[in-house]
């Protein structure tokens, strides 16, 4: 029997920036490791997702943060909140709320996964992701 290569993403992720490794602390976006909380858009990151130079963690959690991805054009956004799934506080989000942009909370690594299926699907979606 012979042995063919398969391939584990679509093409439709050429030149875009899907996820392709993820770990507890850490997210591999194409062929670069990020051991910072970022925000995946499908064209672009924001790197380090912070406010005022201070990289976000989930107790410091504003709603700046989220201001920041509001002006992004994401329809959905995947809040991966570190090993476990958290919730955040609804006047957090708001400026995601008043553009009717949608937000998931769920652990990273689950938001990693979701990330690259809606990237498959054409989806204008953002990852904000964190590690602790």
């Amino acid at each position: 029997c012979d042995h063919f290569p398969m391939k584990l993403h679509s093409d439709k992720f050429a030149g875009l920036n899907a996820i392709t490794a993820y770990g507890t602390d850490y997210v591999q976006v194409n062929e670069t490791q990020h051991r910072v909380p970022l925000v995946v858009l499908p064209e672009r990151l924001i790197l380090p997702w912070g406010d005022d130079g201070k990289t976000a963690d989930f107790a410091s959690l504003t709603e700046a943060h989220f201001a920041l991805i509001a002006e992004t054009g994401a329809e959905i956004v995947l809040l991966g909140t570190g090993e476990k799934q958290r919730f955040v506080h609804p006047r957090f989000t708001r400026p995601l709320t008043e553009k009717r942009i949608g937000v998931e909370c769920m652990d990273t690594q689950a938001a990693c996964r979701t990330y690259n299926i809606l990237l498959g699907e054409s989806r204008k979606v953002a990852a904000a992701l964190l590690f602790a």
